[in-house]
């Protein structure tokens, strides 16, 4: 192999290398991924800001200006109520601060509690909505559940919480 040849080789992959890490650390809407492996041609992966299969763990954060966020209520108690229902709560909340507000997640701590967030940046002062369904399944008795919430804020995650009794329903007459 002559030396251009290998130069060529060389700078092939070294492009490669900053275009791969460039894809790390932006998407299409500007969105920044934090860094936890570099993507080099040799390891053959691609830059992806999920985790599926043999991919790297790229861990999404937000890591532009931080606003913050305040809710009119953290926690609502649905009071009594039958198993097998669906159960919603819409919670409302304001950008207190100065930039934009992006919720990058909602989870709630189980999947019977499903919460639905907004996907667009939140103008400093405006409000938005969150919407969570609880819907308790066959559980029963005192219940508690949470959505966390992690956007561009200072704590990066914020818990809201629904309570309900879950009471049986109709056991139906044996005839």
């Amino acid at each position: 192999m002559n030396n251009n040849t290998l130069l060529a080789i060389v700078a092939g992959i070294g492009l490669l290398t900053v275009v791969n890490t460039y894809m790390i650390f932006t998407n299409d809407n500007g969105v920044s991924y934090q860094q936890t492996e570099v993507i080099t041609p040799t390891n053959n992966l691609a830059a992806t800001p999920s985790n599926s299969g043999n991919m790297p763990a790229v861990v999404e954060e937000n890591v532009g200006p931080k606003t913050s966020i305040q809710f009119t209520d953290m926690e609502h108690d649905f009071g009594s109520i039958d198993q097998d229902t669906k159960n919603t709560k819409v919670f409302t909340f304001t950008n207190t601060g100065n930039e934009p507000l992006i919720i990058s997640d909602a989870k709630g701590s189980c999947g019977c509690t499903v919460p639905n967030y907004p996907r667009n940046p939140i103008a400093p002062g405006e409000t938005g909505e969150i919407e969570v369904v609880y819907s308790p399944g066959k559980q029963v008795n005192q219940q508690t559940k949470t959505v966390s919430i992690t956007a561009n804020t200072e704590p990066a995650t914020t818990v809201l919480r629904v309570k309900a009794n879950v009471t049986p329903g109709e056991v139906p007459a044996e005839g």
